[in-house]
């Protein structure tokens, strides 16, 4: 198990700090899932940038979260200057979820995945950019993401061809893959239940949860995988398919814990 334990001298910002970034007017779950998860694995912090009428909802949905209230209905390249002191703090960023694909928007999502800081790329932040230019970072796609990002359909001989050390594939679908341009891990934990919007950015918020305690990006994936999907069998086998992504959060615990020490 590479999630490194938790020391029983640390104190309060030395076990993890997550930078969700995302949402807009329109998409307020989709950072909030993402954020909640985060904080599932155990971090001390949490942070979202988003837009002020998003912030304050979220804040409603956890007060532990911290959110960042960026004047406008987008987030675009001007909020940088906002944003900026809170990626120097965070120890992984997770971008992309209901982040939308405005040109401002994009100019932002570029700036910041152009960054040296450990990321998870989710969403729209996948709709916008060239794979080839995104280095210490998992990717989190389902299939037609992974088509926009590579002019290609995904299958198991030409996965690990777009991925390396520094550029982890997640790929989303009815069994996950993961790789580093090596071998293939499959996941086949999940079920169909879990097709309802807004699992994808839980996973997003375990990967980024995951990495920011230290965890190398390749165990991040494969592990925020797993975990997704134990918790989604967990729920399936007590409430059959009605389960929701919050319902998902609520149980993380339960199976965080054979992981994080």
């Amino acid at each position: 198990m590479d999630v490194p334990s938790r020391k029983k001298e640390s104190h309060k910002g030395e076990n993890g700090t997550v930078l969700v970034i995302g949402g807009s007017e329109l998409y307020v779950g989709a950072p909030a899932l993402a954020a909640m998860a985060a904080l599932r694995t155990g971090v001390d912090l949490v942070y979202v940038a988003t837009t002020i009428d998003a912030a304050y909802a979220i804040n409603s949905y956890d007060p532990s979260l911290i959110t960042i209230k960026c004047k406008g209905s987008i987030l675009t390249d001007k909020h940088y200057p906002e944003i900026e002191p809170f990626i120097e703090k965070a120890d992984c960023i997770v971008i992309g979820p209901g982040i939308g694909t405005d040109k401002a928007t994009v100019r932002l999502i570029k700036k910041i995945v152009a960054l040296d800081k450990p990321k998870v790329i989710d969403a729209d932040a996948l709709k916008v950019l060239r794979a080839e230019k995104i280095n210490n970072a998992v990717l989190t796609p389902h299939k037609g993401e992974f088509q926009a990002l590579y002019d290609a359909e995904p299958t198991d001989d030409n996965l690990p061809v777009y991925a390396d050390s520094n550029r982890i594939i997640l790929l989303k679908g009815h069994v996950d893959k993961i790789t580093d341009g090596g071998k293939i891990y499959k996941n086949k934990f999940g079920n169909p239940g879990m097709t309802v919007g807004g699992t994808g950015d839980v996973l997003a918020g375990l990967v980024g949860g995951l990495i920011a305690l230290g965890t190398p990006l390749l165990d991040a994936a494969r592990y925020g995988a797993e975990i997704n999907g134990l918790v989604g069998d967990k729920l399936k086998d007590q409430i059959g398919y009605s389960f929701t992504p919050y319902d998902i959060i609520k149980n993380l615990g339960y199976i965080v814990r054979k992981y994080v020490k």
